[in-house]
């Protein structure tokens, strides 16, 4: 049943004759310059402000496409007015990006929830007003840079039912007239709308054809998240809904030790029929997929997380983003991977923090699991 509501999903999607390919490189090597510029509390207050010696020292490595998070509303007063500053900042790093050779995705991040948590149960003529007149500003302030800067509306919208995607996706029928109408490469750039939740299988169950913007321009992407098994990517500690997982893959389980922190879903198989899902729904219906996020968080040092299980989990998460990044790339979809101050690169001078996980993202290699444990 699930299968048949895709593959009606996709016809449904079909109708609306999309560009085939986004204007990214294919394949896309990307990255996120994550907690920097979009903290409510102001460009540096979560780890170092981004410097040219990072942008050049990503591109140096292989990447070729980065997501800036942003927040405008956080850096704009109580009439929406985005702060002349922060917009040069914002188009500073745009600007090394593109001198670079980068691709550039601009998105409005969680920006303290101000439109992404609104749960959606209505529309609201008050947000939508505000969410058109920030963008307004930003697209009015890059107008004339070229296809290589995309716009993505939001991050991931707390949308998780048809009611709440159906209401989200009236906010994005008004954004995308609204980008299209302010001239200058507006009118053609590629635009972002992201899925409800941006969860793969809320996203192929919910957006259909009844609710997709029009676009005369036909440059139209949609944007899901990937961090499954979460307790394997991104839980620190023991939850009420389930423990941590330090083992992914199935080569990586360990046999002796804390084997009930071995993985127990969501592994090879289930990333390939997440990522074969949006191919199927979207990009065979001509709608170019961003898989905007994704990435494994190495585990903290636990009582039960000590000595060569330490390196196990490391090894595994290499794996997992090798895995992931190339699932995604097989299935036609582009990716930027999640990364923060410290865990890559130096954000101050560049310098590489880790050269064996940079590969992994790169879809290059991964390291082995240890033989025995």
């Amino acid at each position: 049943m699930k299968r048949l509501s895709l593959l009606i999903a996709s016809a449904c999607l079909g109708m609306l004759s999309t560009a085939a390919y986004a204007q990214l490189p294919s394949p896309s090597y990307g990255w996120n310059l994550g907690n920097t510029l979009e903290p409510p509390c102001g460009v540096g207050c979560w780890g170092p402000p981004p410097t040219k010696a990072l942008i050049d020292s990503a591109r140096a490595q292989g990447f070729n496409t980065i997501r800036i998070p942003c927040a405008w509303n956080s850096n704009a007063d109580r009439s929406g007015n985005i702060n002349a500053t922060y917009l040069s900042q914002v188009q500073q790093v745009v600007d090394w990006s593109i001198a670079d050779g980068f691709y550039v995705i601009l998105n409005d991040h969680w920006d303290n929830g101000w439109f992404e948590n609104d749960k959606f149960s209505r529309y609201n003529s008050t947000l939508n007003s505000r969410l058109q007149k920030l963008w307004t500003q930003v697209a009015n302030r890059f107008a004339s840079y070229d296809s290589r800067l995309l716009f993505a509306c939001a991050n991931e919208p707390n949308a998780s039912t048809q009611a709440q995607t159906n209401v989200l996706f009236q906010y994005y029928r008004n954004w995308v007239p609204t980008i299209r109408g302010l001239g200058g490469n507006n009118a053609t750039r590629w635009l972002l709308v992201q899925g409800p939740s941006t969860n793969i299988d809320n996203t192929c169950s919910y957006v259909t054809s009844a609710i997709w913007p029009n676009d005369p321009a036909k440059h139209l992407m949609i944007e899901c998240h990937y961090y499954e098994p979460f307790q394997f990517t991104g839980l620190s500690s023991d939850a009420s809904w389930g423990a941590m997982f330090y083992f992914w893959g199935a080569a990586y389980h360990v046999t002796s030790g804390p084997t009930n922190r071995n993985a127990t879903w969501g592994e090879e198989s289930y990333v390939n029929t997440e990522m074969a899902k949006m191919k199927t729904t979207f990009v065979n219906a001509g709608i170019p997929v961003l898989i905007g996020e994704w990435g494994a968080g190495v585990k903290p040092s636990e009582p039960d997380l000590t000595g060569q299980y330490i390196t196990q989990n490391y090894n595994s998460c290499t794996y997992w983003d090798y895995t992931v990044r190339n699932a995604a790339v097989s299935n036609g979809l582009y990716s930027t991977h999640w990364t923060i101050p410290g865990v890559l690169f130096d954000w101050t001078t560049g310098a590489v923090k880790d050269q064996t996980m940079i590969n992994a993202v790169l879809g290059k290699s991964y390291v082995p699991p240890i033989a025995g444990l």
